[in-house]
């Protein structure tokens, strides 16, 4: 600038402008496969080419959405990126698509993987679920590394209204007896999960409380497993949001753990959001931390 920003001509300024805009068009394709390669590199996945791809496909994917109007698309309705779900159900007819990664870190081990959900609401209270981990990297403690595709469930959903603030929900879930050895058990594992959620003012709760029964506990445990949940969110704007959540695990047999996460999350459009979130161990056999970062997203209309 060659001169006080008030001697500025209006010419000036529109000029400019479209060279800033030219400029910022020209960076979008480096800035998204800059995102991609730092992302890889946290997470140690070089060198392998179909998990660079994955995560490069999902960061181009993001920032591709992110300029793409919402076209009379409904809002997003994110189960990310706490551990417990709410009982709102997304909209009725619409895929809707979450997708992300995740760090656990141990004293001695560490976990990566690719989490994916799809869900299809059929009404406002009846709605269904496919997701997993499409793949895992993990290390345990003598520094053994394996790799492959993780669990695939089902969830059937049902939500029960109390008022406009409230609501109780039910999900019936079973994972698919598939993925790669000593990653998955190999055997089927079925979930229920009892769900109440309520408007509190401007703060929301989201409280779970799930059965699971194991296809193949560890040994000297028992085949049932117990997961609660308690989260408290809050939206600062219509753009920005905050949770905190406790959650923990119960098993005859084995340590109970414990942990909190806080998460925050950003809403590009109203039918795509991002999300991040750390989690600390409390108490137990909890991973030490935990790191997520993902994205929740309306993909289309089937009926």
């Amino acid at each position: 600038m060659t001169g006080p920003l008030w001697s500025l001509t209006f010419v000036d300024l529109v000029a400019r402008a479209g060279r800033a805009a030219v400029a910022v068009a020209a960076e979008v394709a480096k800035i998204a496969a800059n995102a991609a390669h730092d992302v890889r590199r946290a997470l140690n996945l070089q060198g392998h080419s179909m998990r660079n791809m994955i995560f490069t496909g999902c960061v181009l994917l993001a920032a591709a959405l992110s300029a793409q109007a919402d076209d009379g698309k409904p809002a997003a309705t994110p189960y990310r990126p706490s551990v417990s779900t709410p009982a709102q159900l997304s909209a009725p007819g619409w895929v809707e698509i979450e997708g992300g990664v995740w760090r656990q870190l141990g004293n001695d081990t560490h976990r990566d993987s690719l989490p994916w959900t799809a869900k299809l609401a059929f009404s406002d209270d009846w709605g269904i679920r496919v997701g997993g981990e499409a793949w895992v990297r993990q290390t345990d403690e003598l520094g053994q590394t394996i790799g492959g595709n993780g669990v695939t469930g089902v969830v059937l959903k049902r939500r029960f209204a109390v008022d406009e603030q409230s609501a109780f929900g039910l999900e019936l879930g079973a994972t698919l007896p598939a993925g790669h050895n000593g990653i998955v058990s190999g055997k089927s594992d079925a979930t229920i999960n009892a769900i109440y959620s309520a408007d509190l003012g401007n703060w929301h709760t989201d409280l779970n409380l799930a059965a699971i029964y194991l296809g193949a506990p560890d040994a000297g445990t028992s085949y049932l497993q117990t997961v609660w949940a308690a989260a408290l969110s809050r939206s600062l704007n219509d753009a920005f949001g905050l949770v905190g959540e406790f959650s923990g695990t119960h098993q005859n047999g084995a340590v109970s753990a414990a942990q909190f996460l806080f998460g925050a999350s950003y809403s590009v459009t109203k039918s795509l959001v991002l999300d991040a979130g750390m989690a600390r161990r409390v108490s137990g056999g909890a991973p030490t931390w935990q790191a997520v970062a993902g994205f929740t997203w309306v993909a289309a209309r089937l009926f």
